[in-house]
């Protein structure tokens, strides 16, 4: 796994994935009130921030897109 994540792009992952994991969980606003919404909502909020820890988005991969500076 090469590395494909910028800095600006890991700190905008984790703030929206930890936004997604908790806005659920706080009920704000009531779109969450779903549970399919609120799962969802968590499980892409993981993934965010996964990415952002592992420095690598196979989406990103697959695309041929890098925000890394390497």
């Amino acid at each position: 796994m090469t590395a494909n994540l910028g800095n600006t792009d890991r700190v905008l992952r984790v703030i929206l994935g930890l936004v997604l994991i908790f806005a659920p969980l706080l009920n704000m606003p009531a779109i969450w009130s779903s549970a399919a919404f609120s799962y969802g909502s968590m499980i892409i909020g993981l993934v965010l921030v996964a990415t952002a820890l592992f420095r690598f988005c196979p989406l990103y991969r697959i695309l041929g897109v890098s925000t890394c500076r390497l």
